[in-house]
């Protein structure tokens, strides 16, 4: 349900809540226990979005937001809500949907680039120390001063075998490069690899404007990655959120506060981002929260708790859902503090309270007002989805990327000459010299001994020329015989 711009969040017994499309990128926070009712924020956030014509991207942790593909079902329940908050002309649909898996299995591919990547990134992913990052910045390095294209899991093993081979070398030009390190580098990508994210690397690589697409009907498309297989892989799943994020800020044209974002992203498990994140990842979080919204983005991190969320991005999320927590721990009542002090102050609400009370799919909800104030905490039932509640089945799911409009784009890899290839060809090339080489040094020690033996010769005859024939030529005989035995 939308209107003037604005996306109906829910009501009730308050006033009810929107969402003002122009504030909708100052970004955003959804959290709560687990089974308080996050999902169906999500999934009503989007619907909202998609039928403003704003495009949204989201990882399914779960499977249960496939289900937007699909009309939903009706249901008493959704019903008696719908009325209950005033929901005018509530009814059932499908939205838009756009399905992509990093590992191809449950939608089109994901793919980027090692270059784009970074050397910053990839460390993250692969866990490494700084020793370590700085022999892979080394790689990077070795990579543009020698022109190697660094596209695919390929080039980069390629490459890190060859600074590893050359690294005495190397050493004198970039720094120390120890063989340990690089050893270190290669098990960790072995692992990788190992658990499918070899996959992620390559081309055709990710086109941003693929996700930020809108149908015929003007209806944004919701881009939902398939995060369920892909969350055992937590730094995986958390580096390319992050990658995808920071190719947004890259690449978008800066546009100011438009009339409704370019794009909407939601960021789900946002814990795993800043689990254990060093403080050049996290300052360049920062960086990225905070800049991205004038190029119309808005960033909607979704996780349990609030203190999950580091203070320098908490700070710069205006509008917020916040679902039940519990407080059965210290941590827990520190968090439900924490919450209540975020929100602007409602004078008829023990806010700190109903955090622990707040029943299924009821939140405390302050969204941005006029001249990005937030407005004062309510007490609210967020609205029914229109789409399907739970996953889509395997056929639906097969119709849905068959009718895509980038279907066939991803599908095929494209492996061109880069770092691997050039790096192999080398080799060959190093081996036919090799050979050349090793053939002509056998050949040389019998032109030696002709060479020499012409010599040889020569002073004989010139010996025996000298002091005459007879027994003369016998002692020259018996002096140089030795030498042409065998001849």
């Amino acid at each position: 349900m939308t209107q003037d711009n604005r996306i109906f969040v829910g009501g009730g017994g308050n006033l009810p809540m929107y969402l003002a499309l122009g504030l909708a990128n100052r970004h955003g926070l959804v959290t709560g226990a687990t089974g308080t009712g996050k999902t169906v924020s999500l999934q009503i956030l989007a619907e909202g979005f998609s039928a403003q014509g704003v495009p949204v991207f989201m990882a399914d942790v779960k499977g249960d937001l496939s289900g937007i593909s699909q009309p939903g079902v009706p249901k008493k329940g959704l019903e008696d809500r719908a009325i209950a908050i005033g929901m005018d002309g509530y009814g059932y649909r499908s939205y838009p949907v756009i399905f992509w898996d990093l590992l191809g299995e449950q939608g089109h591919p994901v793919r980027t680039t090692v270059s784009d990547m970074g050397p910053l990134l990839l460390s993250r992913l692969l866990e490494l120390n700084d020793t370590q990052e700085g022999v892979l910045n080394i790689v990077f390095k070795v990579a543009d001063d020698e022109g190697l294209l660094l596209l695919d899991f390929a080039d980069l093993k390629s490459l890190l075998q060859y600074v590893g081979d050359n690294s005495s070398t190397l050493t004198t030009r970039y720094g120390n490069v120890s063989s340990a390190s690089v050893g270190a580098i290669q098990r960790r990508l072995l692992v990788l690899e190992q658990q499918g994210g070899a996959k992620f690397f390559g081309e055709p690589a990710l086109d941003l404007y693929d996700m930020m697409r809108v149908d015929h009907n003007g209806y944004g498309f919701i881009n939902i990655l398939a995060a369920d297989v892909l969350m055992q892989r937590p730094r995986l799943y958390a580096t390319f959120l992050l990658w995808l994020l920071a190719e947004l800020f890259e690449e978008l044209p800066e546009v100011g506060d438009p009339e409704k974002p370019r794009l909407v992203f939601f960021f789900d498990e946002a814990h795993l981002l800043f689990d254990d994140a060093p403080k050049p990842l996290l300052e360049k979080v920062e960086q990225v929260v905070r800049l991205i919204r004038s190029k119309g983005v808005g960033v909607y991190f979704v996780t349990q708790n609030p203190l999950d969320i580091p203070d320098q991005v908490l700070g710069q999320l205006g509008n917020r859902i916040q679902h039940a927590l519990r407080a059965y721990t210290p941590r827990d009542q520190k968090a439900i503090r924490a919450a209540a002090q975020t929100f602007r102050v409602n004078p008829g609400l023990d806010t700190e309270r109903v955090i622990t009370e707040l029943g299924l799919g009821e939140a405390l909800v302050s969204l941005l007002e006029d001249k990005g104030v937030p407005s004062i905490v309510q007490r609210t039932l967020i609205r029914p989805p229109s789409s399907r509640l739970g996953p889509v089945s395997a056929d639906e799911r097969k119709a849905v990327i068959g009718q895509s409009p980038i279907r066939g784009r991803y599908e095929n890899v494209v492996d061109r000459m880069s770092a691997h290839e050039n790096l192999r060809a080398r080799a060959e090339q190093a081996e036919k010299r090799a050979a050349a080489q090793a053939s002509e040094q056998q050949a040389n020690p019998a032109r030696k001994t002709r060479e020499r033996q012409g010599v040889v010769e020569t002073m004989a005859k010139s010996v025996a020329s000298t002091i005459g024939r007879g027994i003369g030529q016998q002692i020259v005989r018996g002096i140089l015989g030795s030498i042409f035995k065998g001849r």
